[in-house]
């Protein structure tokens, strides 16, 4: 008996320190980066502080992750850099965030074939996204592939050609090999 409370314990105890996935808020240091496959253009925002950011325990996935993006993404549409393709990273310190920036950047710096714009924090900040349940448990949870079907293709008929044996599909006047 005392052996099926204790057991009940530590599923009581497991089941509590995975809903602990939940945190709190936290002070990140991110940037962001567009480009387009339209221009040889590429913008680059300044490295910015955003409190309140929620990141995953486990994963350490940003929560909201595509909504930072496409929030700089409509800054650009609003200036006219249409149809841009943006990413935003991020690091837990400032050290660690300008070692990413800095990494992409020289990319794009070395061979001198883009254009590169730097956004201001005054013109572009970041505004933090609330967590909720529904947002962690989407953005933590791998898309599922859809399944494909078992099917054969069907077979195409062949082509009604006098020189091609149908049996082998070779053509007869080249020499066997």
């Amino acid at each position: 008996m005392k052996l099926g409370k204790y057991l009940l314990m530590v599923v009581m105890v497991l089941t509590t320190l995975t809903a602990s996935a939940i945190n709190e808020p936290q002070t990140i240091y991110m940037y962001g980066f567009a480009a387009s496959y339209n221009d040889s253009t590429v913008y680059f925002t300044e490295i910015q502080s955003v409190d309140s950011a929620y990141i995953d325990s486990k994963t350490k996935f940003l929560y909201g992750r595509s909504d930072y993006s496409y929030q700089l993404r409509n800054y650009l549409d609003g200036i006219g850099f249409k149809d841009a393709v943006c990413i935003t990273s991020f690091a837990p310190t400032l050290k660690k965030a300008e070692k990413k920036y800095l990494k992409l950047r020289k990319k794009y710096l070395e061979g001198g074939r883009y254009t590169i714009k730097y956004i201001k924090t005054s013109e572009f900040s970041y505004q933090p996204i609330k967590a909720t349940e529904e947002s962690k448990s989407s953005d933590t949870e791998a898309p599922k592939e859809p399944k494909m079907s078992k099917k054969k293709a069907p077979e195409r008929p062949l082509p009604n050609n006098p020189n091609m044996d149908h049996g082998s599909r070779r053509n007869p006047s080249f020499p066997n090999r």
